[in-house]
């Protein structure tokens, strides 16, 4: 009797923790470090936002190899800019040639240049794999649902997101009203998009911004991805 009741303890012990290995949020993690081992991938980026909105960026293309370089052509305003990035390293094509984030941010300042603020971009920057990893420890729970996992980020999450493209370092203002949530969408393992929607009111120099987005990334070519790094921009990641 004892050892029936033994053995009936082992199997519940096993099934539990069978059960929290394979949970949705385990599944969807798993998924995202798969993708980062892949040899290559592309994605793209679009940013849906409310018509007031006076940030509305347009689309991201993106590249990667593993160990390797990563390519972005981001869309701001009537301006693409071309970045390549490897590591913690990164050059921004500018009118002057290739530029390093550090070049580019150097004595702080910068509003008025487009390729300084996207160069402070790319310092908050990573990759999708990384990002599916960041935002499923930001969601309260995820479920599968309509072919999606879902959840609802937390408060702290949104207001995380919501501050993108903040200046490392800087004082956060303040955030009010914060809610959001995320889907994720796998395929044969491995994500193939994820759709991001944050709302709140952000509070600058005393005024109110509400800020409505959704961000949808879209991942593509998966392990057939070429990527071709122009001679001047890999002398300066090197």
């Amino acid at each position: 009797m004892k050892q029936n009741l033994l053995w009936s303890a082992v199997a519940l012990v096993a099934v539990s923790a069978l059960a929290a290995e394979t949970s949705p949020k385990d599944t969807v993690k798993n998924a995202a470090r798969k993708l980062a081992e892949q040899t290559s991938y592309s994605w793209r980026t679009t940013v849906e936002t409310a018509s007031d909105s006076r940030f509305r960026p347009g689309p991201t293309e993106g590249k990667t190899e593993k160990d390797g370089f990563t390519c972005l052509a981001m869309t701001r305003g009537e301006n693409t800019f071309e970045a390549f990035m490897k590591g913690e390293k990164a050059v921004i094509k500018t009118d002057e040639g290739w530029q390093t984030v550090e070049d580019l941010t150097a004595g702080g300042g910068g509003q008025g240049n487009p390729a300084r603020f996207m160069a402070r971009t790319l310092q908050n920057y990573k990759l999708p794999a990384a990002q599916i990893e960041e935002l499923v420890a930001k969601v309260k729970d995820l479920a599968l649902a309509d072919g999606a996992y879902a959840g609802e980020l937390t408060e702290e999450g949104v207001k995380q997101l919501l501050m993108f493209g903040r200046r490392p370092g800087a004082e956060p203002p303040p955030i009010s009203n914060a809610k959001g949530s995320v889907k994720i969408w796998l395929k044969d393992g491995l994500p193939a998009k994820y759709e991001v929607k944050v709302q709140g009111t952000v509070t600058f120099n005393n005024n109110d911004m509400n800020v409505d987005r959704t961000t949808t990334t879209e991942i593509k070519e998966i392990g057939k991805t070429k990527l071709e790094v122009p001679a001047e921009a890999k002398q300066k990641l090197s």
